[in-house]
């Protein structure tokens, strides 16, 4: 009979064990979209601390990345807040075109225009704040033009504007009438008497000028 000359350790059961391999999990997140991922933590940090306490360390903390990576994406602070403010207009744009072309009601642009406010805050915070960023920006330029341009012919037809120049001066009247309605929404400054639904107070209040 024909003996292995294998040893084997009595304790043996058979199953191999190794060491497991770290899960990618442990790593630092990689982000698909950096610039993106960086822009959302700067919102949120907005939101809970205000554009004069953002820093780039903190954004990199916060996604995870090196300190030096929101540096390469946007240059310096004021780049990281024209992107911000870059971005907010692009949204309110969006939101008041979509609007405009299911309502073709300009009041209800108006209210649009306060509920972008109120729900996007931090956004709002940086838009109309223009020491805060790079105001010679061209894709800034572009997207706040893009966002005036949906408020002044609306609002010129809304008001029957009589002359060649109606449509920016009736867009300039809407546009202070909502901007300023907003603002004082988002700074408690709105007497309590008008209730606590800032869309249903826009509309009440722009019956005043449509």
């Amino acid at each position: 009979m024909t003996q292995s000359c294998q040893w084997q350790d009595p304790g043996y059961d058979g199953v191999v064990t190794t060491t497991p391999r770290a899960s990618n999990d442990a790593r630092p997140y990689h982000h698909g979209d950096l610039p993106r991922a960086l822009l959302d933590a700067a919102v949120q940090a907005i939101a809970e601390v205000g554009p004069a306490a953002v820093s780039l360390r903190d954004l990199a903390r916060r996604t995870g990345v090196s300190h030096a990576a929101p540096a390469h994406h946007f240059g310096d602070k004021a780049g990281l807040l024209t992107a911000v403010a870059t971005d907010g207009f692009r949204q309110l744009a969006a939101t008041l075109r979509d609007t405009y072309e299911a309502t073709g009601d300009f009041l209800e642009v108006g209210v649009a225009y306060v509920r972008f406010a109120i729900t996007n805050q931090a956004h709002f915070e940086v838009m109309f704040r223009p020491e805060l960023y790079h105001t010679d920006d061209p894709e800034l330029i572009r997207a706040r033009d893009t966002a005036r341009a949906l408020l002044y012919p609306p609002a010129a037809e809304a008001t029957n504007s009589p002359d060649d120049d109606g449509d920016m001066r009736a867009g300039v009247a809407a546009w202070s009438l909502v901007h300023g309605l907003a603002t004082l929404w988002l700074n408690h400054n709105l007497p309590p008497q008008l209730g606590d639904d800032p869309e249903q107070i826009a509309r009440e209040v722009a019956h005043y000028l449509f």
